[in-house]
């Protein structure tokens, strides 16, 4: 099970930067749901005994569409959450970007 962040503390409970971004939350979870259909395709084609190829082209596709997501999560929280703790307190602020990274070097290690 991945561990959970705390909540950030930089606005009310429920509300996130994917919910005042560009990239609203119906639009992160329509994502999310072409995923999970990619995801039960690549079970099918591995049922149906596929070309190995085939197989491996569309769990790159499912793992470029994952990091797209999670770079778009990232990009909003710090948007909303990092720069609105930047403009309040640098104590917040240095946290919230320590948090950022945090979030990056997992990307990248991926």
């Amino acid at each position: 099970m991945a561990e959970q962040a705390e909540p950030c503390g930089c606005h009310a409970p429920g509300t996130h930067g994917y919910n005042q971004s560009e990239i609203s939350k119906k639009q992160y979870l329509a994502r999310l749901k072409r995923i999970e259909g990619q995801t039960r395709g690549i079970h099918r084609m591995i049922d149906e005994d596929q070309y190995c190829i085939d197989i491996i082209t569309q769990i790159s596709a499912v793992t470029s569409a994952l990091e797209n997501v999670s770079l778009a999560l990232l990009q909003d929280h710090i948007a909303h959450c990092v720069a609105g703790a930047a403009a309040e307190d640098g104590h917040v602020a240095q946290e919230k970007l320590e948090e950022a990274m945090t979030a990056i070097k997992k990307l990248v290690k991926n």
